[in-house]
């Protein structure tokens, strides 16, 4: 794909439902009574692999695009899959599926594509191992492939060294089968989706500052889950509307949810133009239409408690803070290099050779704005959200810009390049 500066952009759309609400929906459909039906879903290839999955453990999810309905087997309902689960290039997947595998009555490998293959997976290996798992990696590397030999489970009170949604989650999904209470306290704060539709489908949970704890469940209860725009797909948008000058784009329906809304915040730190209309809530998760307009940024420095609820806005955040007056300091974000790619090196290399400043830290970047950036080769590294950013960089710098490997926004957001060149033909 390749991408030349935009004049100005204009229109309003709606992007793919919520990725982390969707993979949670058919999960937890999947393992509740009854028929849970999912509007709003993500035809994403990440969610798209959730669903394999749980089909091939005798699951009957039927999958007309933004609908999904799941009739969900019960608690004790999966069956052993015939063959290896492929979790493709999902964390997700990978990671929260292993908390419910863990104490079925059956044997399970689970494997994913060569990405998912180098990401770090002793983090859920570790908890689950002390709640009684059987779980390891066949290639004794902390990674995918894994052996998953299902074993009664026991309640824990998990103390994470990372505040990690995913971690989080395994576990408490392993509680809901474990003996007594199961609980998981965070450094700070991660996303809340999973506390959120666990109540939502019946479970006793409850949240205290970082801590979360689980009961052990018989059943859980199938519900309608209404799926909000991901925040994180909306955020290439709100990029666009603030640096290309003279944009106006409203995005309708996206999900603020507060564990997930960090780049709201940073954004309106650095002087955005950005207005929360319409706010309502569906299936516990706040949402609001999200109206935003271009105009000067200045800098601001992004660490602490409000990493966890923007870590996968971070690429997006440090192509603006190029655009923005002064220094942007990123710090405490180390766990971008475990994600689709090493986020900070490929980040800091691509913008580089765009003419950015920018330093490369052991946890995050400096970045030295108000360089003008002109158009280069980008290598995505098959990281959808390295190519939806530089994207957007395209637009914003003199020349022309070429991604390479672009396809690999299919993974969160199959109608992104449609979508922007709409706002650029509108514009």
């Amino acid at each position: 794909m390749k991408f030349k500066t935009a004049s100005h952009l204009k229109g309003e759309l709606s992007v793919p439902g919520d990725k982390s609400i969707s993979h949670r929906g058919v999960m937890l459909g999947s393992i509740a009574r009854g028929t849970t039906e999912i509007t709003g879903f993500l035809q994403g290839a990440d969610c798209l692999s959730t669903i394999s999955c749980f089909r091939s453990m005798g699951v009957e999810i039927i999958n007309e695009g933004s609908r999904v309905i799941v009739k969900g087997k019960g608690m004790r309902g999966l069956k052993a899959p015939e063959n290896v689960l492929d979790c493709g290039n999902s964390g997700t997947t990978t990671r929260l599926i292993s908390g419910i595998l863990c104490a079925q009555n059956f044997n399970v490998t689970l494997t994913g594509d060569a990405s998912i293959q180098k990401r770090p997976m002793d983090r859920i290996r570790i908890p689950l191992t002390l709640m009684g798992a059987d779980i390891r990696s066949i290639r004794d590397n902390g990674c995918a492939p894994l052996r998953i030999h299902g074993k009664p489970l026991h309640g824990i009170h998990y103390n994470s060294p990372v505040a990690s949604a995913q971690v989080k989650s395994a576990v408490l999904l392993a509680g809901l089968y474990a003996e007594g209470e199961t609980s998981v306290t965070e450094p700070y704060l991660s996303r809340n989706h999973s506390e959120l539709m666990l109540a939502h489908f019946g479970a006793q949970i409850k949240s205290q500052d970082s801590t979360a704890a689980i009961q052990p469940a018989d059943e859980l209860y199938a519900c309608p889950v209404q799926v909000p725009g991901d925040i994180s797909s909306a955020a290439f948008f709100l990029a666009a509307g603030i640096l290309v000058p003279g944009s106006e784009i409203l995005i309708r329906n996206v999900g603020i949810n507060p564990t997930r809304a960090g780049i709201l915040k940073v954004c309106q730190d650095m002087g955005a133009d950005i207005a929360l209309l319409n706010r309502h809530e569906d299936s516990g998760e706040p949402t609001a239409d999200l109206l935003v307009r271009s105009g000067n940024l200045h800098s601001t420095e992004i660490g602490g408690k409000i990493i966890p609820s923007l870590i996968d806005e971070l690429p997006v955040l440090a192509m603006m803070a190029c655009f923005a007056e002064g220094t942007t300091v990123i710090r405490d974000a180390a766990e971008l290099k475990v994600k689709e790619s090493n986020r900070i090196r490929v980040m800091a290399e691509n913008l580089a050779a765009m003419g950015a400043d920018v330093e490369e830290t052991e946890d995050g970047m400096i970045i030295h704005g108000g360089k003008p950036l002109h158009g280069a080769v980008i290598d995505s590294h098959m990281d959808h959200r390295i190519a939806m950013t530089f994207a957007i960089a395209g637009l914003c710098a003199d020349g022309e810009t070429e991604i390479k490997g672009a396809e690999c926004v299919n993974i969160s957001y199959p109608e992104f390049y449609s979508d922007l060149e709409k706002l650029i033909r509108q514009g």
